[in-house]
């Protein structure tokens, strides 16, 4: 009788080793694939809209920035190269990799004139193309380039001289 007691003692022993190293192979196995907490991203303004120098005719028309920062006009707007810079506007944006982000512009808004006037600036597309992911480590980051559509009235409506304002765009982290 005392060698089947120490059989199943022996089997009991087994069992519990068994137990604890399925216990502990699933703890490790949890804190192995635990994610970096999520990190709210960072925008920062890298570099403002511009459109540079230009003048309208009769009937105006409009003046567009790419994301690349390839200026055209439409109409009889007529670019002008007085040393003007002219640019798209860009954003560095600060997350963890692998977060998606949307972009949501806002309203068009109205530009006013240093003499009197106003414009309609009309927000565009963005590189990279919205949603995008982010696929860079902080502190490094992702660059958003955000181009722009200008719509300029003739010269009676918008006399030269500097326009300015600002324009919302909304970061949707997801």
């Amino acid at each position: 009788m005392k060698g089947i007691l120490n059989k199943h003692y022996h089997n009991d022993k087994f069992r519990a080793g068994l137990l604890t190293m399925v216990f502990l192979f699933i703890i490790a196995a949890d804190v192995l694939a635990q994610e970096p907490p999520p990190r709210p991203v960072q925008v920062t303004v890298s570099q403002n809209l511009g459109f540079g120098a230009f003048t309208a005719g009769i009937s105006g028309g409009t003046v567009v920035i790419d994301v690349s920062g390839a200026r055209t006009s439409t109409g009889d707007v007529i670019l002008l190269n007085l040393g003007y810079a002219y640019y798209a506007a860009v954003f560095r944006i600060v997350g963890n990799t692998g977060t998606v982000v949307s972009i949501l512009n806002g309203s068009d808004i109205s530009l006013t004139g240093s003499n009197g006037g106003s414009m309609t600036l009309h927000i565009g597309t963005s590189s990279p193309v919205s949603p995008f992911v982010i696929n860079t480590t902080p502190p490094n980051y992702t660059q958003l380039t955000v181009g722009a559509t200008l719509t300029v009235g003739n010269v009676a409506a918008n006399p030269p001289g500097a326009y300015s304002g600002s324009f919302y765009i909304t970061f949707i982290q997801e």
